[in-house]
């Protein structure tokens, strides 16, 4: 190590950077190979700082290891004499993959030889300075010279970027003199001219639109590779045939980005897959791409019909139509084939470990790693045929993964009938194995995963290239978490068996099912994930986020009507007439509906006090209140209890607004209401994370909150949603979001809430997410209810 130290040191770096580089044993390891190559061309001279600083940037930004030498000798014969020259060069070999490279081409491409002399730098300065002359005496030192040094470095590709700056800045000079002093005051900020609402809302409503969803989409998909030029990226192995199946892939899409969404159908979609949905979707839109959904069918133990048609209701749901519809089974035929030659390349085996000695990472090499490929071959026929039983034997492939897992398994045998092949088969191959194989049947370009597909990226590009197939690429992305909630499969399965939820779409879940039944509007998630965008790192948000993003979509498109959660009964002695109330208060012209003001309307319990308390502005006996959207004003005549004393009626008399003094506040009412049940929710777990030991160390399941749900079982509302269908959404004035629910029945319908707290209602206190059902008056016309 010693050594290693002092030959690094000796071409520059500093002692503790040529430590930090021994860490990297890739890096050390090219780093000495390029200095001892240097030497040797060199003979007696040493190797300067400006060499060894190229060297060591070679070095570590070289992915392909085979150009080491070449790129070396380039550098120690002076060729390459600049960062911006290797950066040419690193650029020139990443692009060309195959021997023999064109000598010609590759020095042309890195400004070998082109010498650029001071007058050349003065002359092109000299004609943009002259370009930009107006506006720099306009704004003298406030005009952003990064502009000028911008197109100068486009002008003079290969000259020295010190030399040409410091003839800007002497040209410039020459032009407007020494600074002024008002030249060093600070220059004031433009106020923002704030963009008219309609374009605003514009905005939001365009989400759904695929370039508009991809501009949002910031992170990772900016560095992806072009269709074809799948070698460009980092960690991509490129094989001899690599550039022919390139050339095969490019004819038959015709250079077209293909993207796939492939869940497993073992359980409902959930807000996470709401973001990988949007990413795959968007990404082939924003890109006049295709993007199939595929269900990875693998796995027939765990896998439901009910699970295969909820997938494909939720992406459609969410705005996107696939290009088609495969399954992974669509291929098991062409996948055993392949498994057989991948035996016969001596690539994978027949092996007899148990399952439980298969587990974790420290996995014992299997004693039948070397066995003949004839006798695999053998064997893998009896797996077929059903001549093993379950556990007795499975094919591995030879290979170590990322994470350090040796010889993953491709195919295990399992009894069970597959719900689209029946009997066919009685071994089934894993993800490992079929993943990376059907995105390469498929022609998939970019296969966009979660980060912690991150670990088997390798084995991905060794099985394409091991059976000598196209080879896709695998981007990964971060997840998205909320919290407060779990959206493991296995954990929603326990909330479901312990009765702690109704199902999978229970209005306090997060599943995509749970979120439409809540009254969340598709466009809002969308919204939503476009915001969140696609980084590398995990992200995890707060319930409340995505709640805004429903509050900015329903605000513009569920109607208002009147709604009372805990009614008082009020009789008015003097009888107006019916009111007419907009179905959007902001905008009357979106329409309207009739509300019959009868001698009984009904208020909240929460609008009347029978002593005045301070900052109350409601109705009590010395102070009258508005009735919304009437026109009429209430004063309190007299107030009737029951035999406990609880008020249960209050007798008021009615006057016009235009006549009395305008109230203190004006309260939502019914008349000749539809009577409901309301369910009101509140968030599921007591803590943040209920997944993480440190917070809750009994378990998510000891973390339930015992107030998450409360039924209301004398709600009124508005008799203009008696028309309503399921997932028709509206405005409760003062209260909230609604949604008609689909538990609806001849005898009750029921509408879901969406969690949203409207802004004018500083009383309602009640957060979380809603349901109500309402009684057979409320129709259901899609399902003759």
């Amino acid at each position: 190590m010693a050594d290693l130290v002092a030959l690094f040191t000796s071409v520059g770096l500093s002692e503790q950077k040529a430590k930090e580089t021994l860490k990297n044993e890739g890096l050390s390891s090219a780093l000495r190979d390029a200095i001892v190559q240097a030497r040797q061309l060199l003979g007696s001279k040493d190797i300067d700082r400006a060499m060894g600083t190229l060297l060591y940037s070679m070095a570590s930004r070289l992915r392909d290891i085979r150009r080491l030498a070449f790129l070396t000798d380039h550098i120690v014969r002076r060729k390459i004499t600049t960062d911006l020259q290797l950066s040419a060069a690193l650029d020139f070999v990443k692009s060309h993959p195959q021997d023999p490279l064109d000598q010609r081409a590759f020095e042309n491409s890195c400004g070998v030889g082109v010498v650029v002399t001071p007058e050349q730098i003065e002359d092109a300065v000299e004609l943009i300075i002259r370009k930009h002359k107006v506006q720099l005496l306009a704004e003298r030192y406030r005009f952003n010279m990064g502009i000028l040094m911008g197109e100068a470095r486009t002008a003079l590709k290969w000259a020295d970027g010190k030399i040409v700056k410091n003839e800007v800045d002497m040209q410039v000079l020459h032009l407007l003199g020494p600074k002024t002093e008002a030249d060093l005051e600070k220059k004031p900020k433009a106020a923002k001219p704030k963009a008219p609402e309609k374009e605003k809302k514009e905005e939001q409503a365009s989400v759904m639109d695929g370039k508009s969803l991809m501009e949002q989409l910031r992170g990772e998909a900016l560095k992806f590779h072009k269709p074809g030029e799948n070698y460009k990226t980092e960690g991509y192995v490129v094989t001899p045939n690599t550039m022919n199946l390139l050339k095969q892939h490019l004819e038959l899409t015709g250079g077209q980005v293909r993207t796939r969404f492939p869940p497993e159908p073992n359980g409902i979609l959930h807000i996470g897959h709401a973001k990988a949905i949007n990413f795959n979707f968007g990404y082939a839109k924003a890109n006049n791409g295709i993007c199939f959904l595929r269900y990875d069918d693998t796995n027939p133990e765990k896998e439901e019909e009910k699970y295969f048609t909820a997938i494909k209701d939720m992406v459609e749901w969410l705005g996107y139509k696939p290009y088609a519809i495969t399954h992974a089974s669509d291929h098991f035929q062409l996948l055993y084939e392949l498994a057989v030659d991948l035996i016969r390349r001596g690539h994978a085996y027949v092996c007899h470990q148990r399952g439980e000695e298969l587990k974790g990472h420290n996995v014992p090499p299997s004693p039948w790693r070397d066995r003949p490929v004839e006798e695999s071959l053998v064997l893998f026929e009896r797996m077929k045929k059903g001549m093993c039983a379950e556990g007795e034997a499975t094919l591995r492939m030879k290979l170590v993964m990322e994470d350090g897992k040796l010889d993953p398994v491709a195919y295990r045998i399992k009894y069970t009938p597959h719900h689209r092949t029946g009997d066919t088969w009685c071994m089934y191959p894993t993800y490992d194995y079929t993943h990376c194989l059907c995105d390469s049947i498929e022609h998939i370009t970019h296969s966009l995963c979660t980060k912690e597909f991150q670990a088997r990226r390798s084995s991905y590009f060794w099985l394409c290239n091991a059976l000598d197939v196209y080879c896709p690429v695998q981007w990964e992305y971060g997840r998205l978490n909320l919290t407060y909630t779990v959206v493991s499969k296995r954990k929603i399965i326990k909330l479901v068996e312990t009765g702690a939820v109704r199902d999978w779409d229970d209005p306090r879940l997060f599943t995509l099912t749970a979120l439409r039944r809540r009254g969340f509007p598709p466009q809002a998630i969308n919204n939503f994930c476009a915001r969140v965008g696609v980084t590398v790192a995990q992200t995890t948000m707060e319930p409340h986020l995505l709640e805004a993003c429903v509050r900015e979509v329903l605000n513009d498109t569920a109607p208002r009507v009147m709604a009372v959660l805990e009614p008082l009964k009020v009789t008015i002695t003097n009888l107006p007439a019916d009111v007419h109330i907009p179905d959007f208060p902001a905008d009357e012209t979106k329409g309207s509906h009739v509300v019959p003001f009868s001698k009984t309307i009904f208020i909240e319990q929460s609008d009347f006090r029978e002593a005045m308390e301070k900052g109350y502005k409601r109705l009590t006996p010395d102070q009258p209140v508005g009735l919304r959207h009437a026109g009429y004003i209430i004063s309190l005549q007299r107030v009737i209890k029951d035999g406990r004393g609880k008020v249960v009626e209050l007798e008021v008399t009615c006057s016009s607004s235009d006549s009395a003094e305008k109230p203190k506040a004006f309260i939502h009412w019914v008349s000749q209401p539809l009577q409901c049940e309301v369910r009101l929710y509140e968030r599921l777990f007591v803590h943040k994370n209920p997944e993480d030991p440190a917070e809750v160390p009994g378990g998510f399941l000891s973390d339930l909150s015992p107030n998450s749900l409360q039924l209301v079982e004398s709600a009124l509302v508005d008799r203009s949603v008696s028309e309503a269908k399921v997932f028709d959404k509206f405005q409760f004035e003062r209260v909230g979001y609604f949604s008609v629910d689909p538990d609806s029945t001849a005898e009750k319908v029921h509408v879901s809430n969406s969690n949203i707290i409207t802004n004018h209602s500083p009383h309602v206190v009640k957060t979380g997410t809603w349901s109500l059902l309402n009684q057979k008056q409320l129709r259901n016309s899609e399902s003759g209810l």
